[in-house]
């Protein structure tokens, strides 16, 4: 193929356009908004399947990310740490699926516990190391990266796939841009958006991560990054208010000071809100319909970065060498 579009400019599209163009396509991106007004710059950005289907094919590309990321955590630069941390455990049918794709996992019992964790007694947990972008400096170092293999970027609002086919005559199009994807196609009613709320706390000099899903209080991650600490966090199913809920911070905030005792002094540093594009299903796949080839990659939940790099080959490897 001559020049592929590539439509979204989070880190799904941005990794998609990298491996495309690497493989010597010519290859623009068209975005309503670039990467800092994305739903990945509010992301925690550590490395956990979260609101996603853990399929085979969803794991696969897990295991990718993963190991691509703990190569790019060699150069600072790119925003990338590999960091330690805990999974908390308290339901017997807890789904630890996405072990097989990280290595050197350890369980641990309620009495291994990492004593700056203040959990409820019988809790147990499941201890590795994550790759996690500091978001900022990543998508900084990312958009860096594709232009550098000559993408062009265009930030523009789009309204449809045809708009795209009629305008700039590409040989192919990728539709990447997260919550959007499906108005843009319109042939998919399963996609919906889970609303996440985020704090950002000073960070008093912690590195570890914890990730409590099943707090008992709702969902709570504490996830150390250079300078701040982001708590969350939300799950809201089909909410598309991006406005910061005050009473909804507060609980957070409880939540993660009970959890991490360590935090209960922070100040605020920032915070956000975020719209996951969630479906029952990551749909990674071509698109019929079109008189040329149209691919879609989206419906990755809470797992934008965890799957990035896995779901950007998966495209490379259907649109097929330059």
């Amino acid at each position: 193929m001559g020049e592929i579009t590539v439509i979204g400019a989070g880190v799904i599209g941005l990794s998609i356009a990298h491996e495309l163009a690497a493989a010597g396509h010519r290859v623009r991106i068209l975005a309503a908004q670039d990467a800092a007004g994305s739903v990945s710059a509010v992301a925690a950005a550590i490395w956990f399947p979260h609101d996603v289907d853990p399929s085979a094919q969803v794991l696969d590309s897990a295991q990718v990310t993963y190991h691509r990321l703990e190569r790019l955590a060699r150069r600072p630069e790119t925003g990338v740490r590999m960091r330690a941390g805990t999974v908390l455990v308290r339901r017997a049918d807890t789904d630890t699926s996405w072990t097989r794709a990280v290595p050197g996992c350890e369980v641990l019992g309620y009495a291994q516990l990492p004593g700056g964790i203040a959990a409820a007694e019988g809790t147990s947990g499941l201890r590795c190391t994550m790759p996690l972008a500091v978001t900022g400096a990543y998508l900084r170092w990312l958009r860096a990266a594709v232009l550098a293999l000559g993408v062009r970027m265009h930030v523009t609002e789009v309204r449809s796939v045809q708009q795209v086919l009629e305008q700039g005559e590409p040989d192919a199009v990728v539709v990447a841009c997260g919550i959007r994807s499906a108005a843009l196609l319109g042939d998919d009613d399963q996609t919906f958006p889970i609303r996440g709320q985020v704090v950002r706390l000073l960070n008093p000099g912690l590195t570890e991560w914890v990730i409590d899903d099943d707090n008992p209080e709702g969902l709570t991650y504490v996830v150390p990054r250079d300078r701040d600490v982001v708590c969350g966090g939300t799950d809201e199913p089909g909410s598309w208010d991006e406005r910061v809920n005050p009473e909804t911070e507060q609980a957070i905030l409880r939540r993660v000071r009970a959890l991490v005792p360590a935090l209960a002094a922070q100040p605020i540093v920032s915070r956000a809100v975020g719209l996951r594009p969630a479906r029952s299903t990551v749909r990674l796949g071509a698109v019929a319909g079109y008189d040329r080839p149209v691919f879609a990659c989206y419906g990755h939940g809470g797992a934008g970065f965890t799957l990035s790099w896995g779901d950007a080959a998966r495209i490379a490897a259907l649109i097929g060498p330059a």
